[in-house]
């Protein structure tokens, strides 16, 4: 083998460890991709689930919670205060997943279920009060979102329904 075939060969095998590299690196950015899908989503959940947590272990606040989301008036100031709270946390939670689900870091299918969660919780008169009422705001583009569910109303008058009956039982 003489000097210039010596040459193609490394030329040959440098070209071929480039192609293995980025092929490999092509691996573990969609690898990154999907673990960092699979973070922001948990983180959410934790989210939800922390004053899921509160309102199925404190039957008062678990109250408040529900009467308020029905009709805040029967709450005194304090109520509808704790009741804030519990709402800015949960729709923080969603704005959350909005913007991740905007960003493309949180799945489609993941969205659609939760933006549906959103339309739910918006269909109690408490918490469309709460939401103009709202002393802090929240990003323009969550609280677009949100002004477009209430001016659309795209709500399930069966799964209300549903839920009534439920909670009737």
């Amino acid at each position: 083998m003489d000097l210039q075939s010596l040459a193609n060969l490394g030329e040959f095998i440098s070209g071929l460890a480039v192609v293995i590299s980025l092929v490999y690196l092509a691996f573990q950015v969609r690898q990154n991709t999907h673990s960092l899908h699979t973070e922001n989503y948990a983180r959410a959940l934790d989210r939800l689930a922390a004053i899921q947590s509160q309102l199925s272990a404190h039957g008062e606040l678990s109250r408040i919670f529900s009467t308020g989301a029905v009709d805040p008036s029967r709450l005194t100031p304090q109520q509808r205060i704790q009741m804030t709270w519990g709402l800015y946390e949960t729709f923080g939670a969603f704005e959350f997943m909005f913007h991740a689900a905007r960003s493309r870091a949180l799945p489609d299918q993941v969205w659609d279920r939760w933006s549906a969660a959103v339309a739910w919780w918006l269909t109690f008169p408490g918490v469309i009060s709460w939401w103009r009422a709202r002393p802090t705001p929240f990003s323009a583009d969550f609280t677009s979102f949100v002004e477009s569910i209430l001016r659309d109303n795209p709500s399930d008058p069966e799964a209300a329904q549903r839920w009534r009956e439920f909670l009737a039982m």
